[in-house]
């Protein structure tokens, strides 16, 4: 729990922590609760809480009695307040998803894409699944904070960019958020997905955010990985942390884009995951210089392919799990982390055939063994955790307690 201060002139600091508070406690939470878990003098408390009131975000729900003394009020959230809207640029499908302030998807839309390699064309697509999630979802406009877009890094979030990511082909510095923005007439933020895949898992996984130490491993357009230290996401200097896909498997001197051979990237990316496949007499049905839709497609076959239970699929679906469990368990070793989630797109259609895998070798390599053990399980929210985080960090940067509030300006 997030503690807060009792000097007047950081208010929005302590609101922050105390909305936080009563927003993660399911079963409400009291003034008295309130000020034990925060440290904050009991007149902070009630001012803070009277605002929020006042503002709609909470409410006072009930009156328990616990023992001698004054019955205590209990304070709920209003969770259905604000909303906000992620979204999932992923080369196979477009995710949209609204979120409410407990972190509970209310409404989703899925859009198919066959080809997203032209941005303005894409876009539109996204934009559109935006409004048709606002009239499904029969909200009011002006109860949504904000857009988040999670899409494959290198990304230029603070300009609202998307570099140029591998797998993406066509979107080399492309403008987003602007675009975007203009076109919802909302507020549009940009997110590296694997950041916004471990926002989600704190925003709504079933735990407190502080304490929390974890890697949240996404399988998407690539893969990365989002660091929680702390309670805390790691974001990096350019908001672009969590990039593993160069990392050397130290087995295959497979040629990669980056110029280097022996790549992670290289070794699960398509090209050599259908060489393999061809060899093995599994043809996967795709041109030699395949649309990023028909890499997806390919790939989508190879899955359904090992979950029929064909051995040559199984194989090389094993294989690119072992890659990515040894680089996931140098992570572990090197933060020290006690949990590691596994999700996105991509996972979510391997996680039963693959999940046990990665378990065994990333606990096989942890050299802290003998002091903890490695929990290692699949994300609750499935495909979607990216579209989620998404969402969550419209509403990270609006309502959560940020350390810079601090600082003397």
């Amino acid at each position: 729990m997030r503690r807060g201060t009792n000097l007047g002139r950081l208010g929005d600091f302590n609101q922050a922590v105390i909305f936080d508070s009563i927003r993660r406690a399911k079963d409400g939470i009291s003034r008295v609760e309130l000020a034990e878990s925060t440290g904050l003098s009991p007149q902070t408390i009630s001012n803070v809480v009277r605002r929020l009131i006042d503002d709609s975000l909470i409410r006072e729900d009930r009156t328990i009695v616990s023992g001698p003394g004054k019955p205590r009020t209990v304070l709920e959230l209003e969770a259905d307040r604000l909303f906000s809207i992620g979204i999932d640029l992923d080369p196979g499908v477009i995710t949209a998803v609204m979120m409410n302030l407990r972190g509970d998807v209310v409404a989703i839309r899925r859009v198919e894409t066959p080809d997203v390699a032209v941005p303005e064309d894409t876009i539109s697509l996204m934009a559109d699944a935006v409004e048709e999630l606002i009239t499904e979802a029969g909200q009011p406009r002006e109860r949504i904070v904000g857009v988040g877009v999670a899409a494959p890094g290198p990304l230029d979030a603070r300009a609202g960019v998307i570099s140029g990511p591998p797998l993406l082909d066509g979107w080399r510095n492309v403008e987003i958020v602007k675009p975007l923005g203009t076109r919802l007439g909302l507020r549009v933020i940009l997110e590296k997905d694997t950041i916004a895949a471990a926002l989600a898992e704190l925003w709504s996984g079933d735990h407190e955010g502080e304490g929390r130490n974890f890697v949240c491993v996404y399988f998407g357009a690539g893969v990365g990985v989002g660091t929680v230290l702390g309670g805390e996401v790691l974001r990096g200097v350019s908001n672009n942390a969590g990039e593993i896909g160069h990392y050397s498997v130290g087995r295959d001197s497979i040629d990669c884009a980056c110029g280097r051979t022996g790549c992670l990237a290289a070794a699960i990316g398509f090209d050599n995951v259908a060489r393999k496949a061809e060899a093995a007499g599994i043809p996967l049905g795709v041109p030699a210089t395949p649309t990023v839709a028909e890499r997806a497609a390919g790939m989508n076959r190879l899955v359904d392919l090992a979950r029929d239970g064909n051995a040559a699929a199984l194989e090389l679906m094993g294989e690119c799990s072992r890659n990515v469990a040894d680089m996931v368990a140098q992570l572990v070793n090197a933060l020290d982390v006690d949990t590691v989630i596994m999700g996105g797109p991509v996972w979510a259609k391997v996680n039963d055939f693959c999940l046990d895998q990665v378990n065994e070798i990333v606990n096989e390599r942890f050299t802290a063994k003998a002091i903890h053990g490695i929990t290692v399980l699949n994300s609750a929210l499935g495909e979607n955790n990216a579209a989620i985080g998404g969402a969550c960090a419209v509403l990270d940067t609006t309502l959560s307690p940020k350390a810079s509030a601090l600082l003397l300006r």
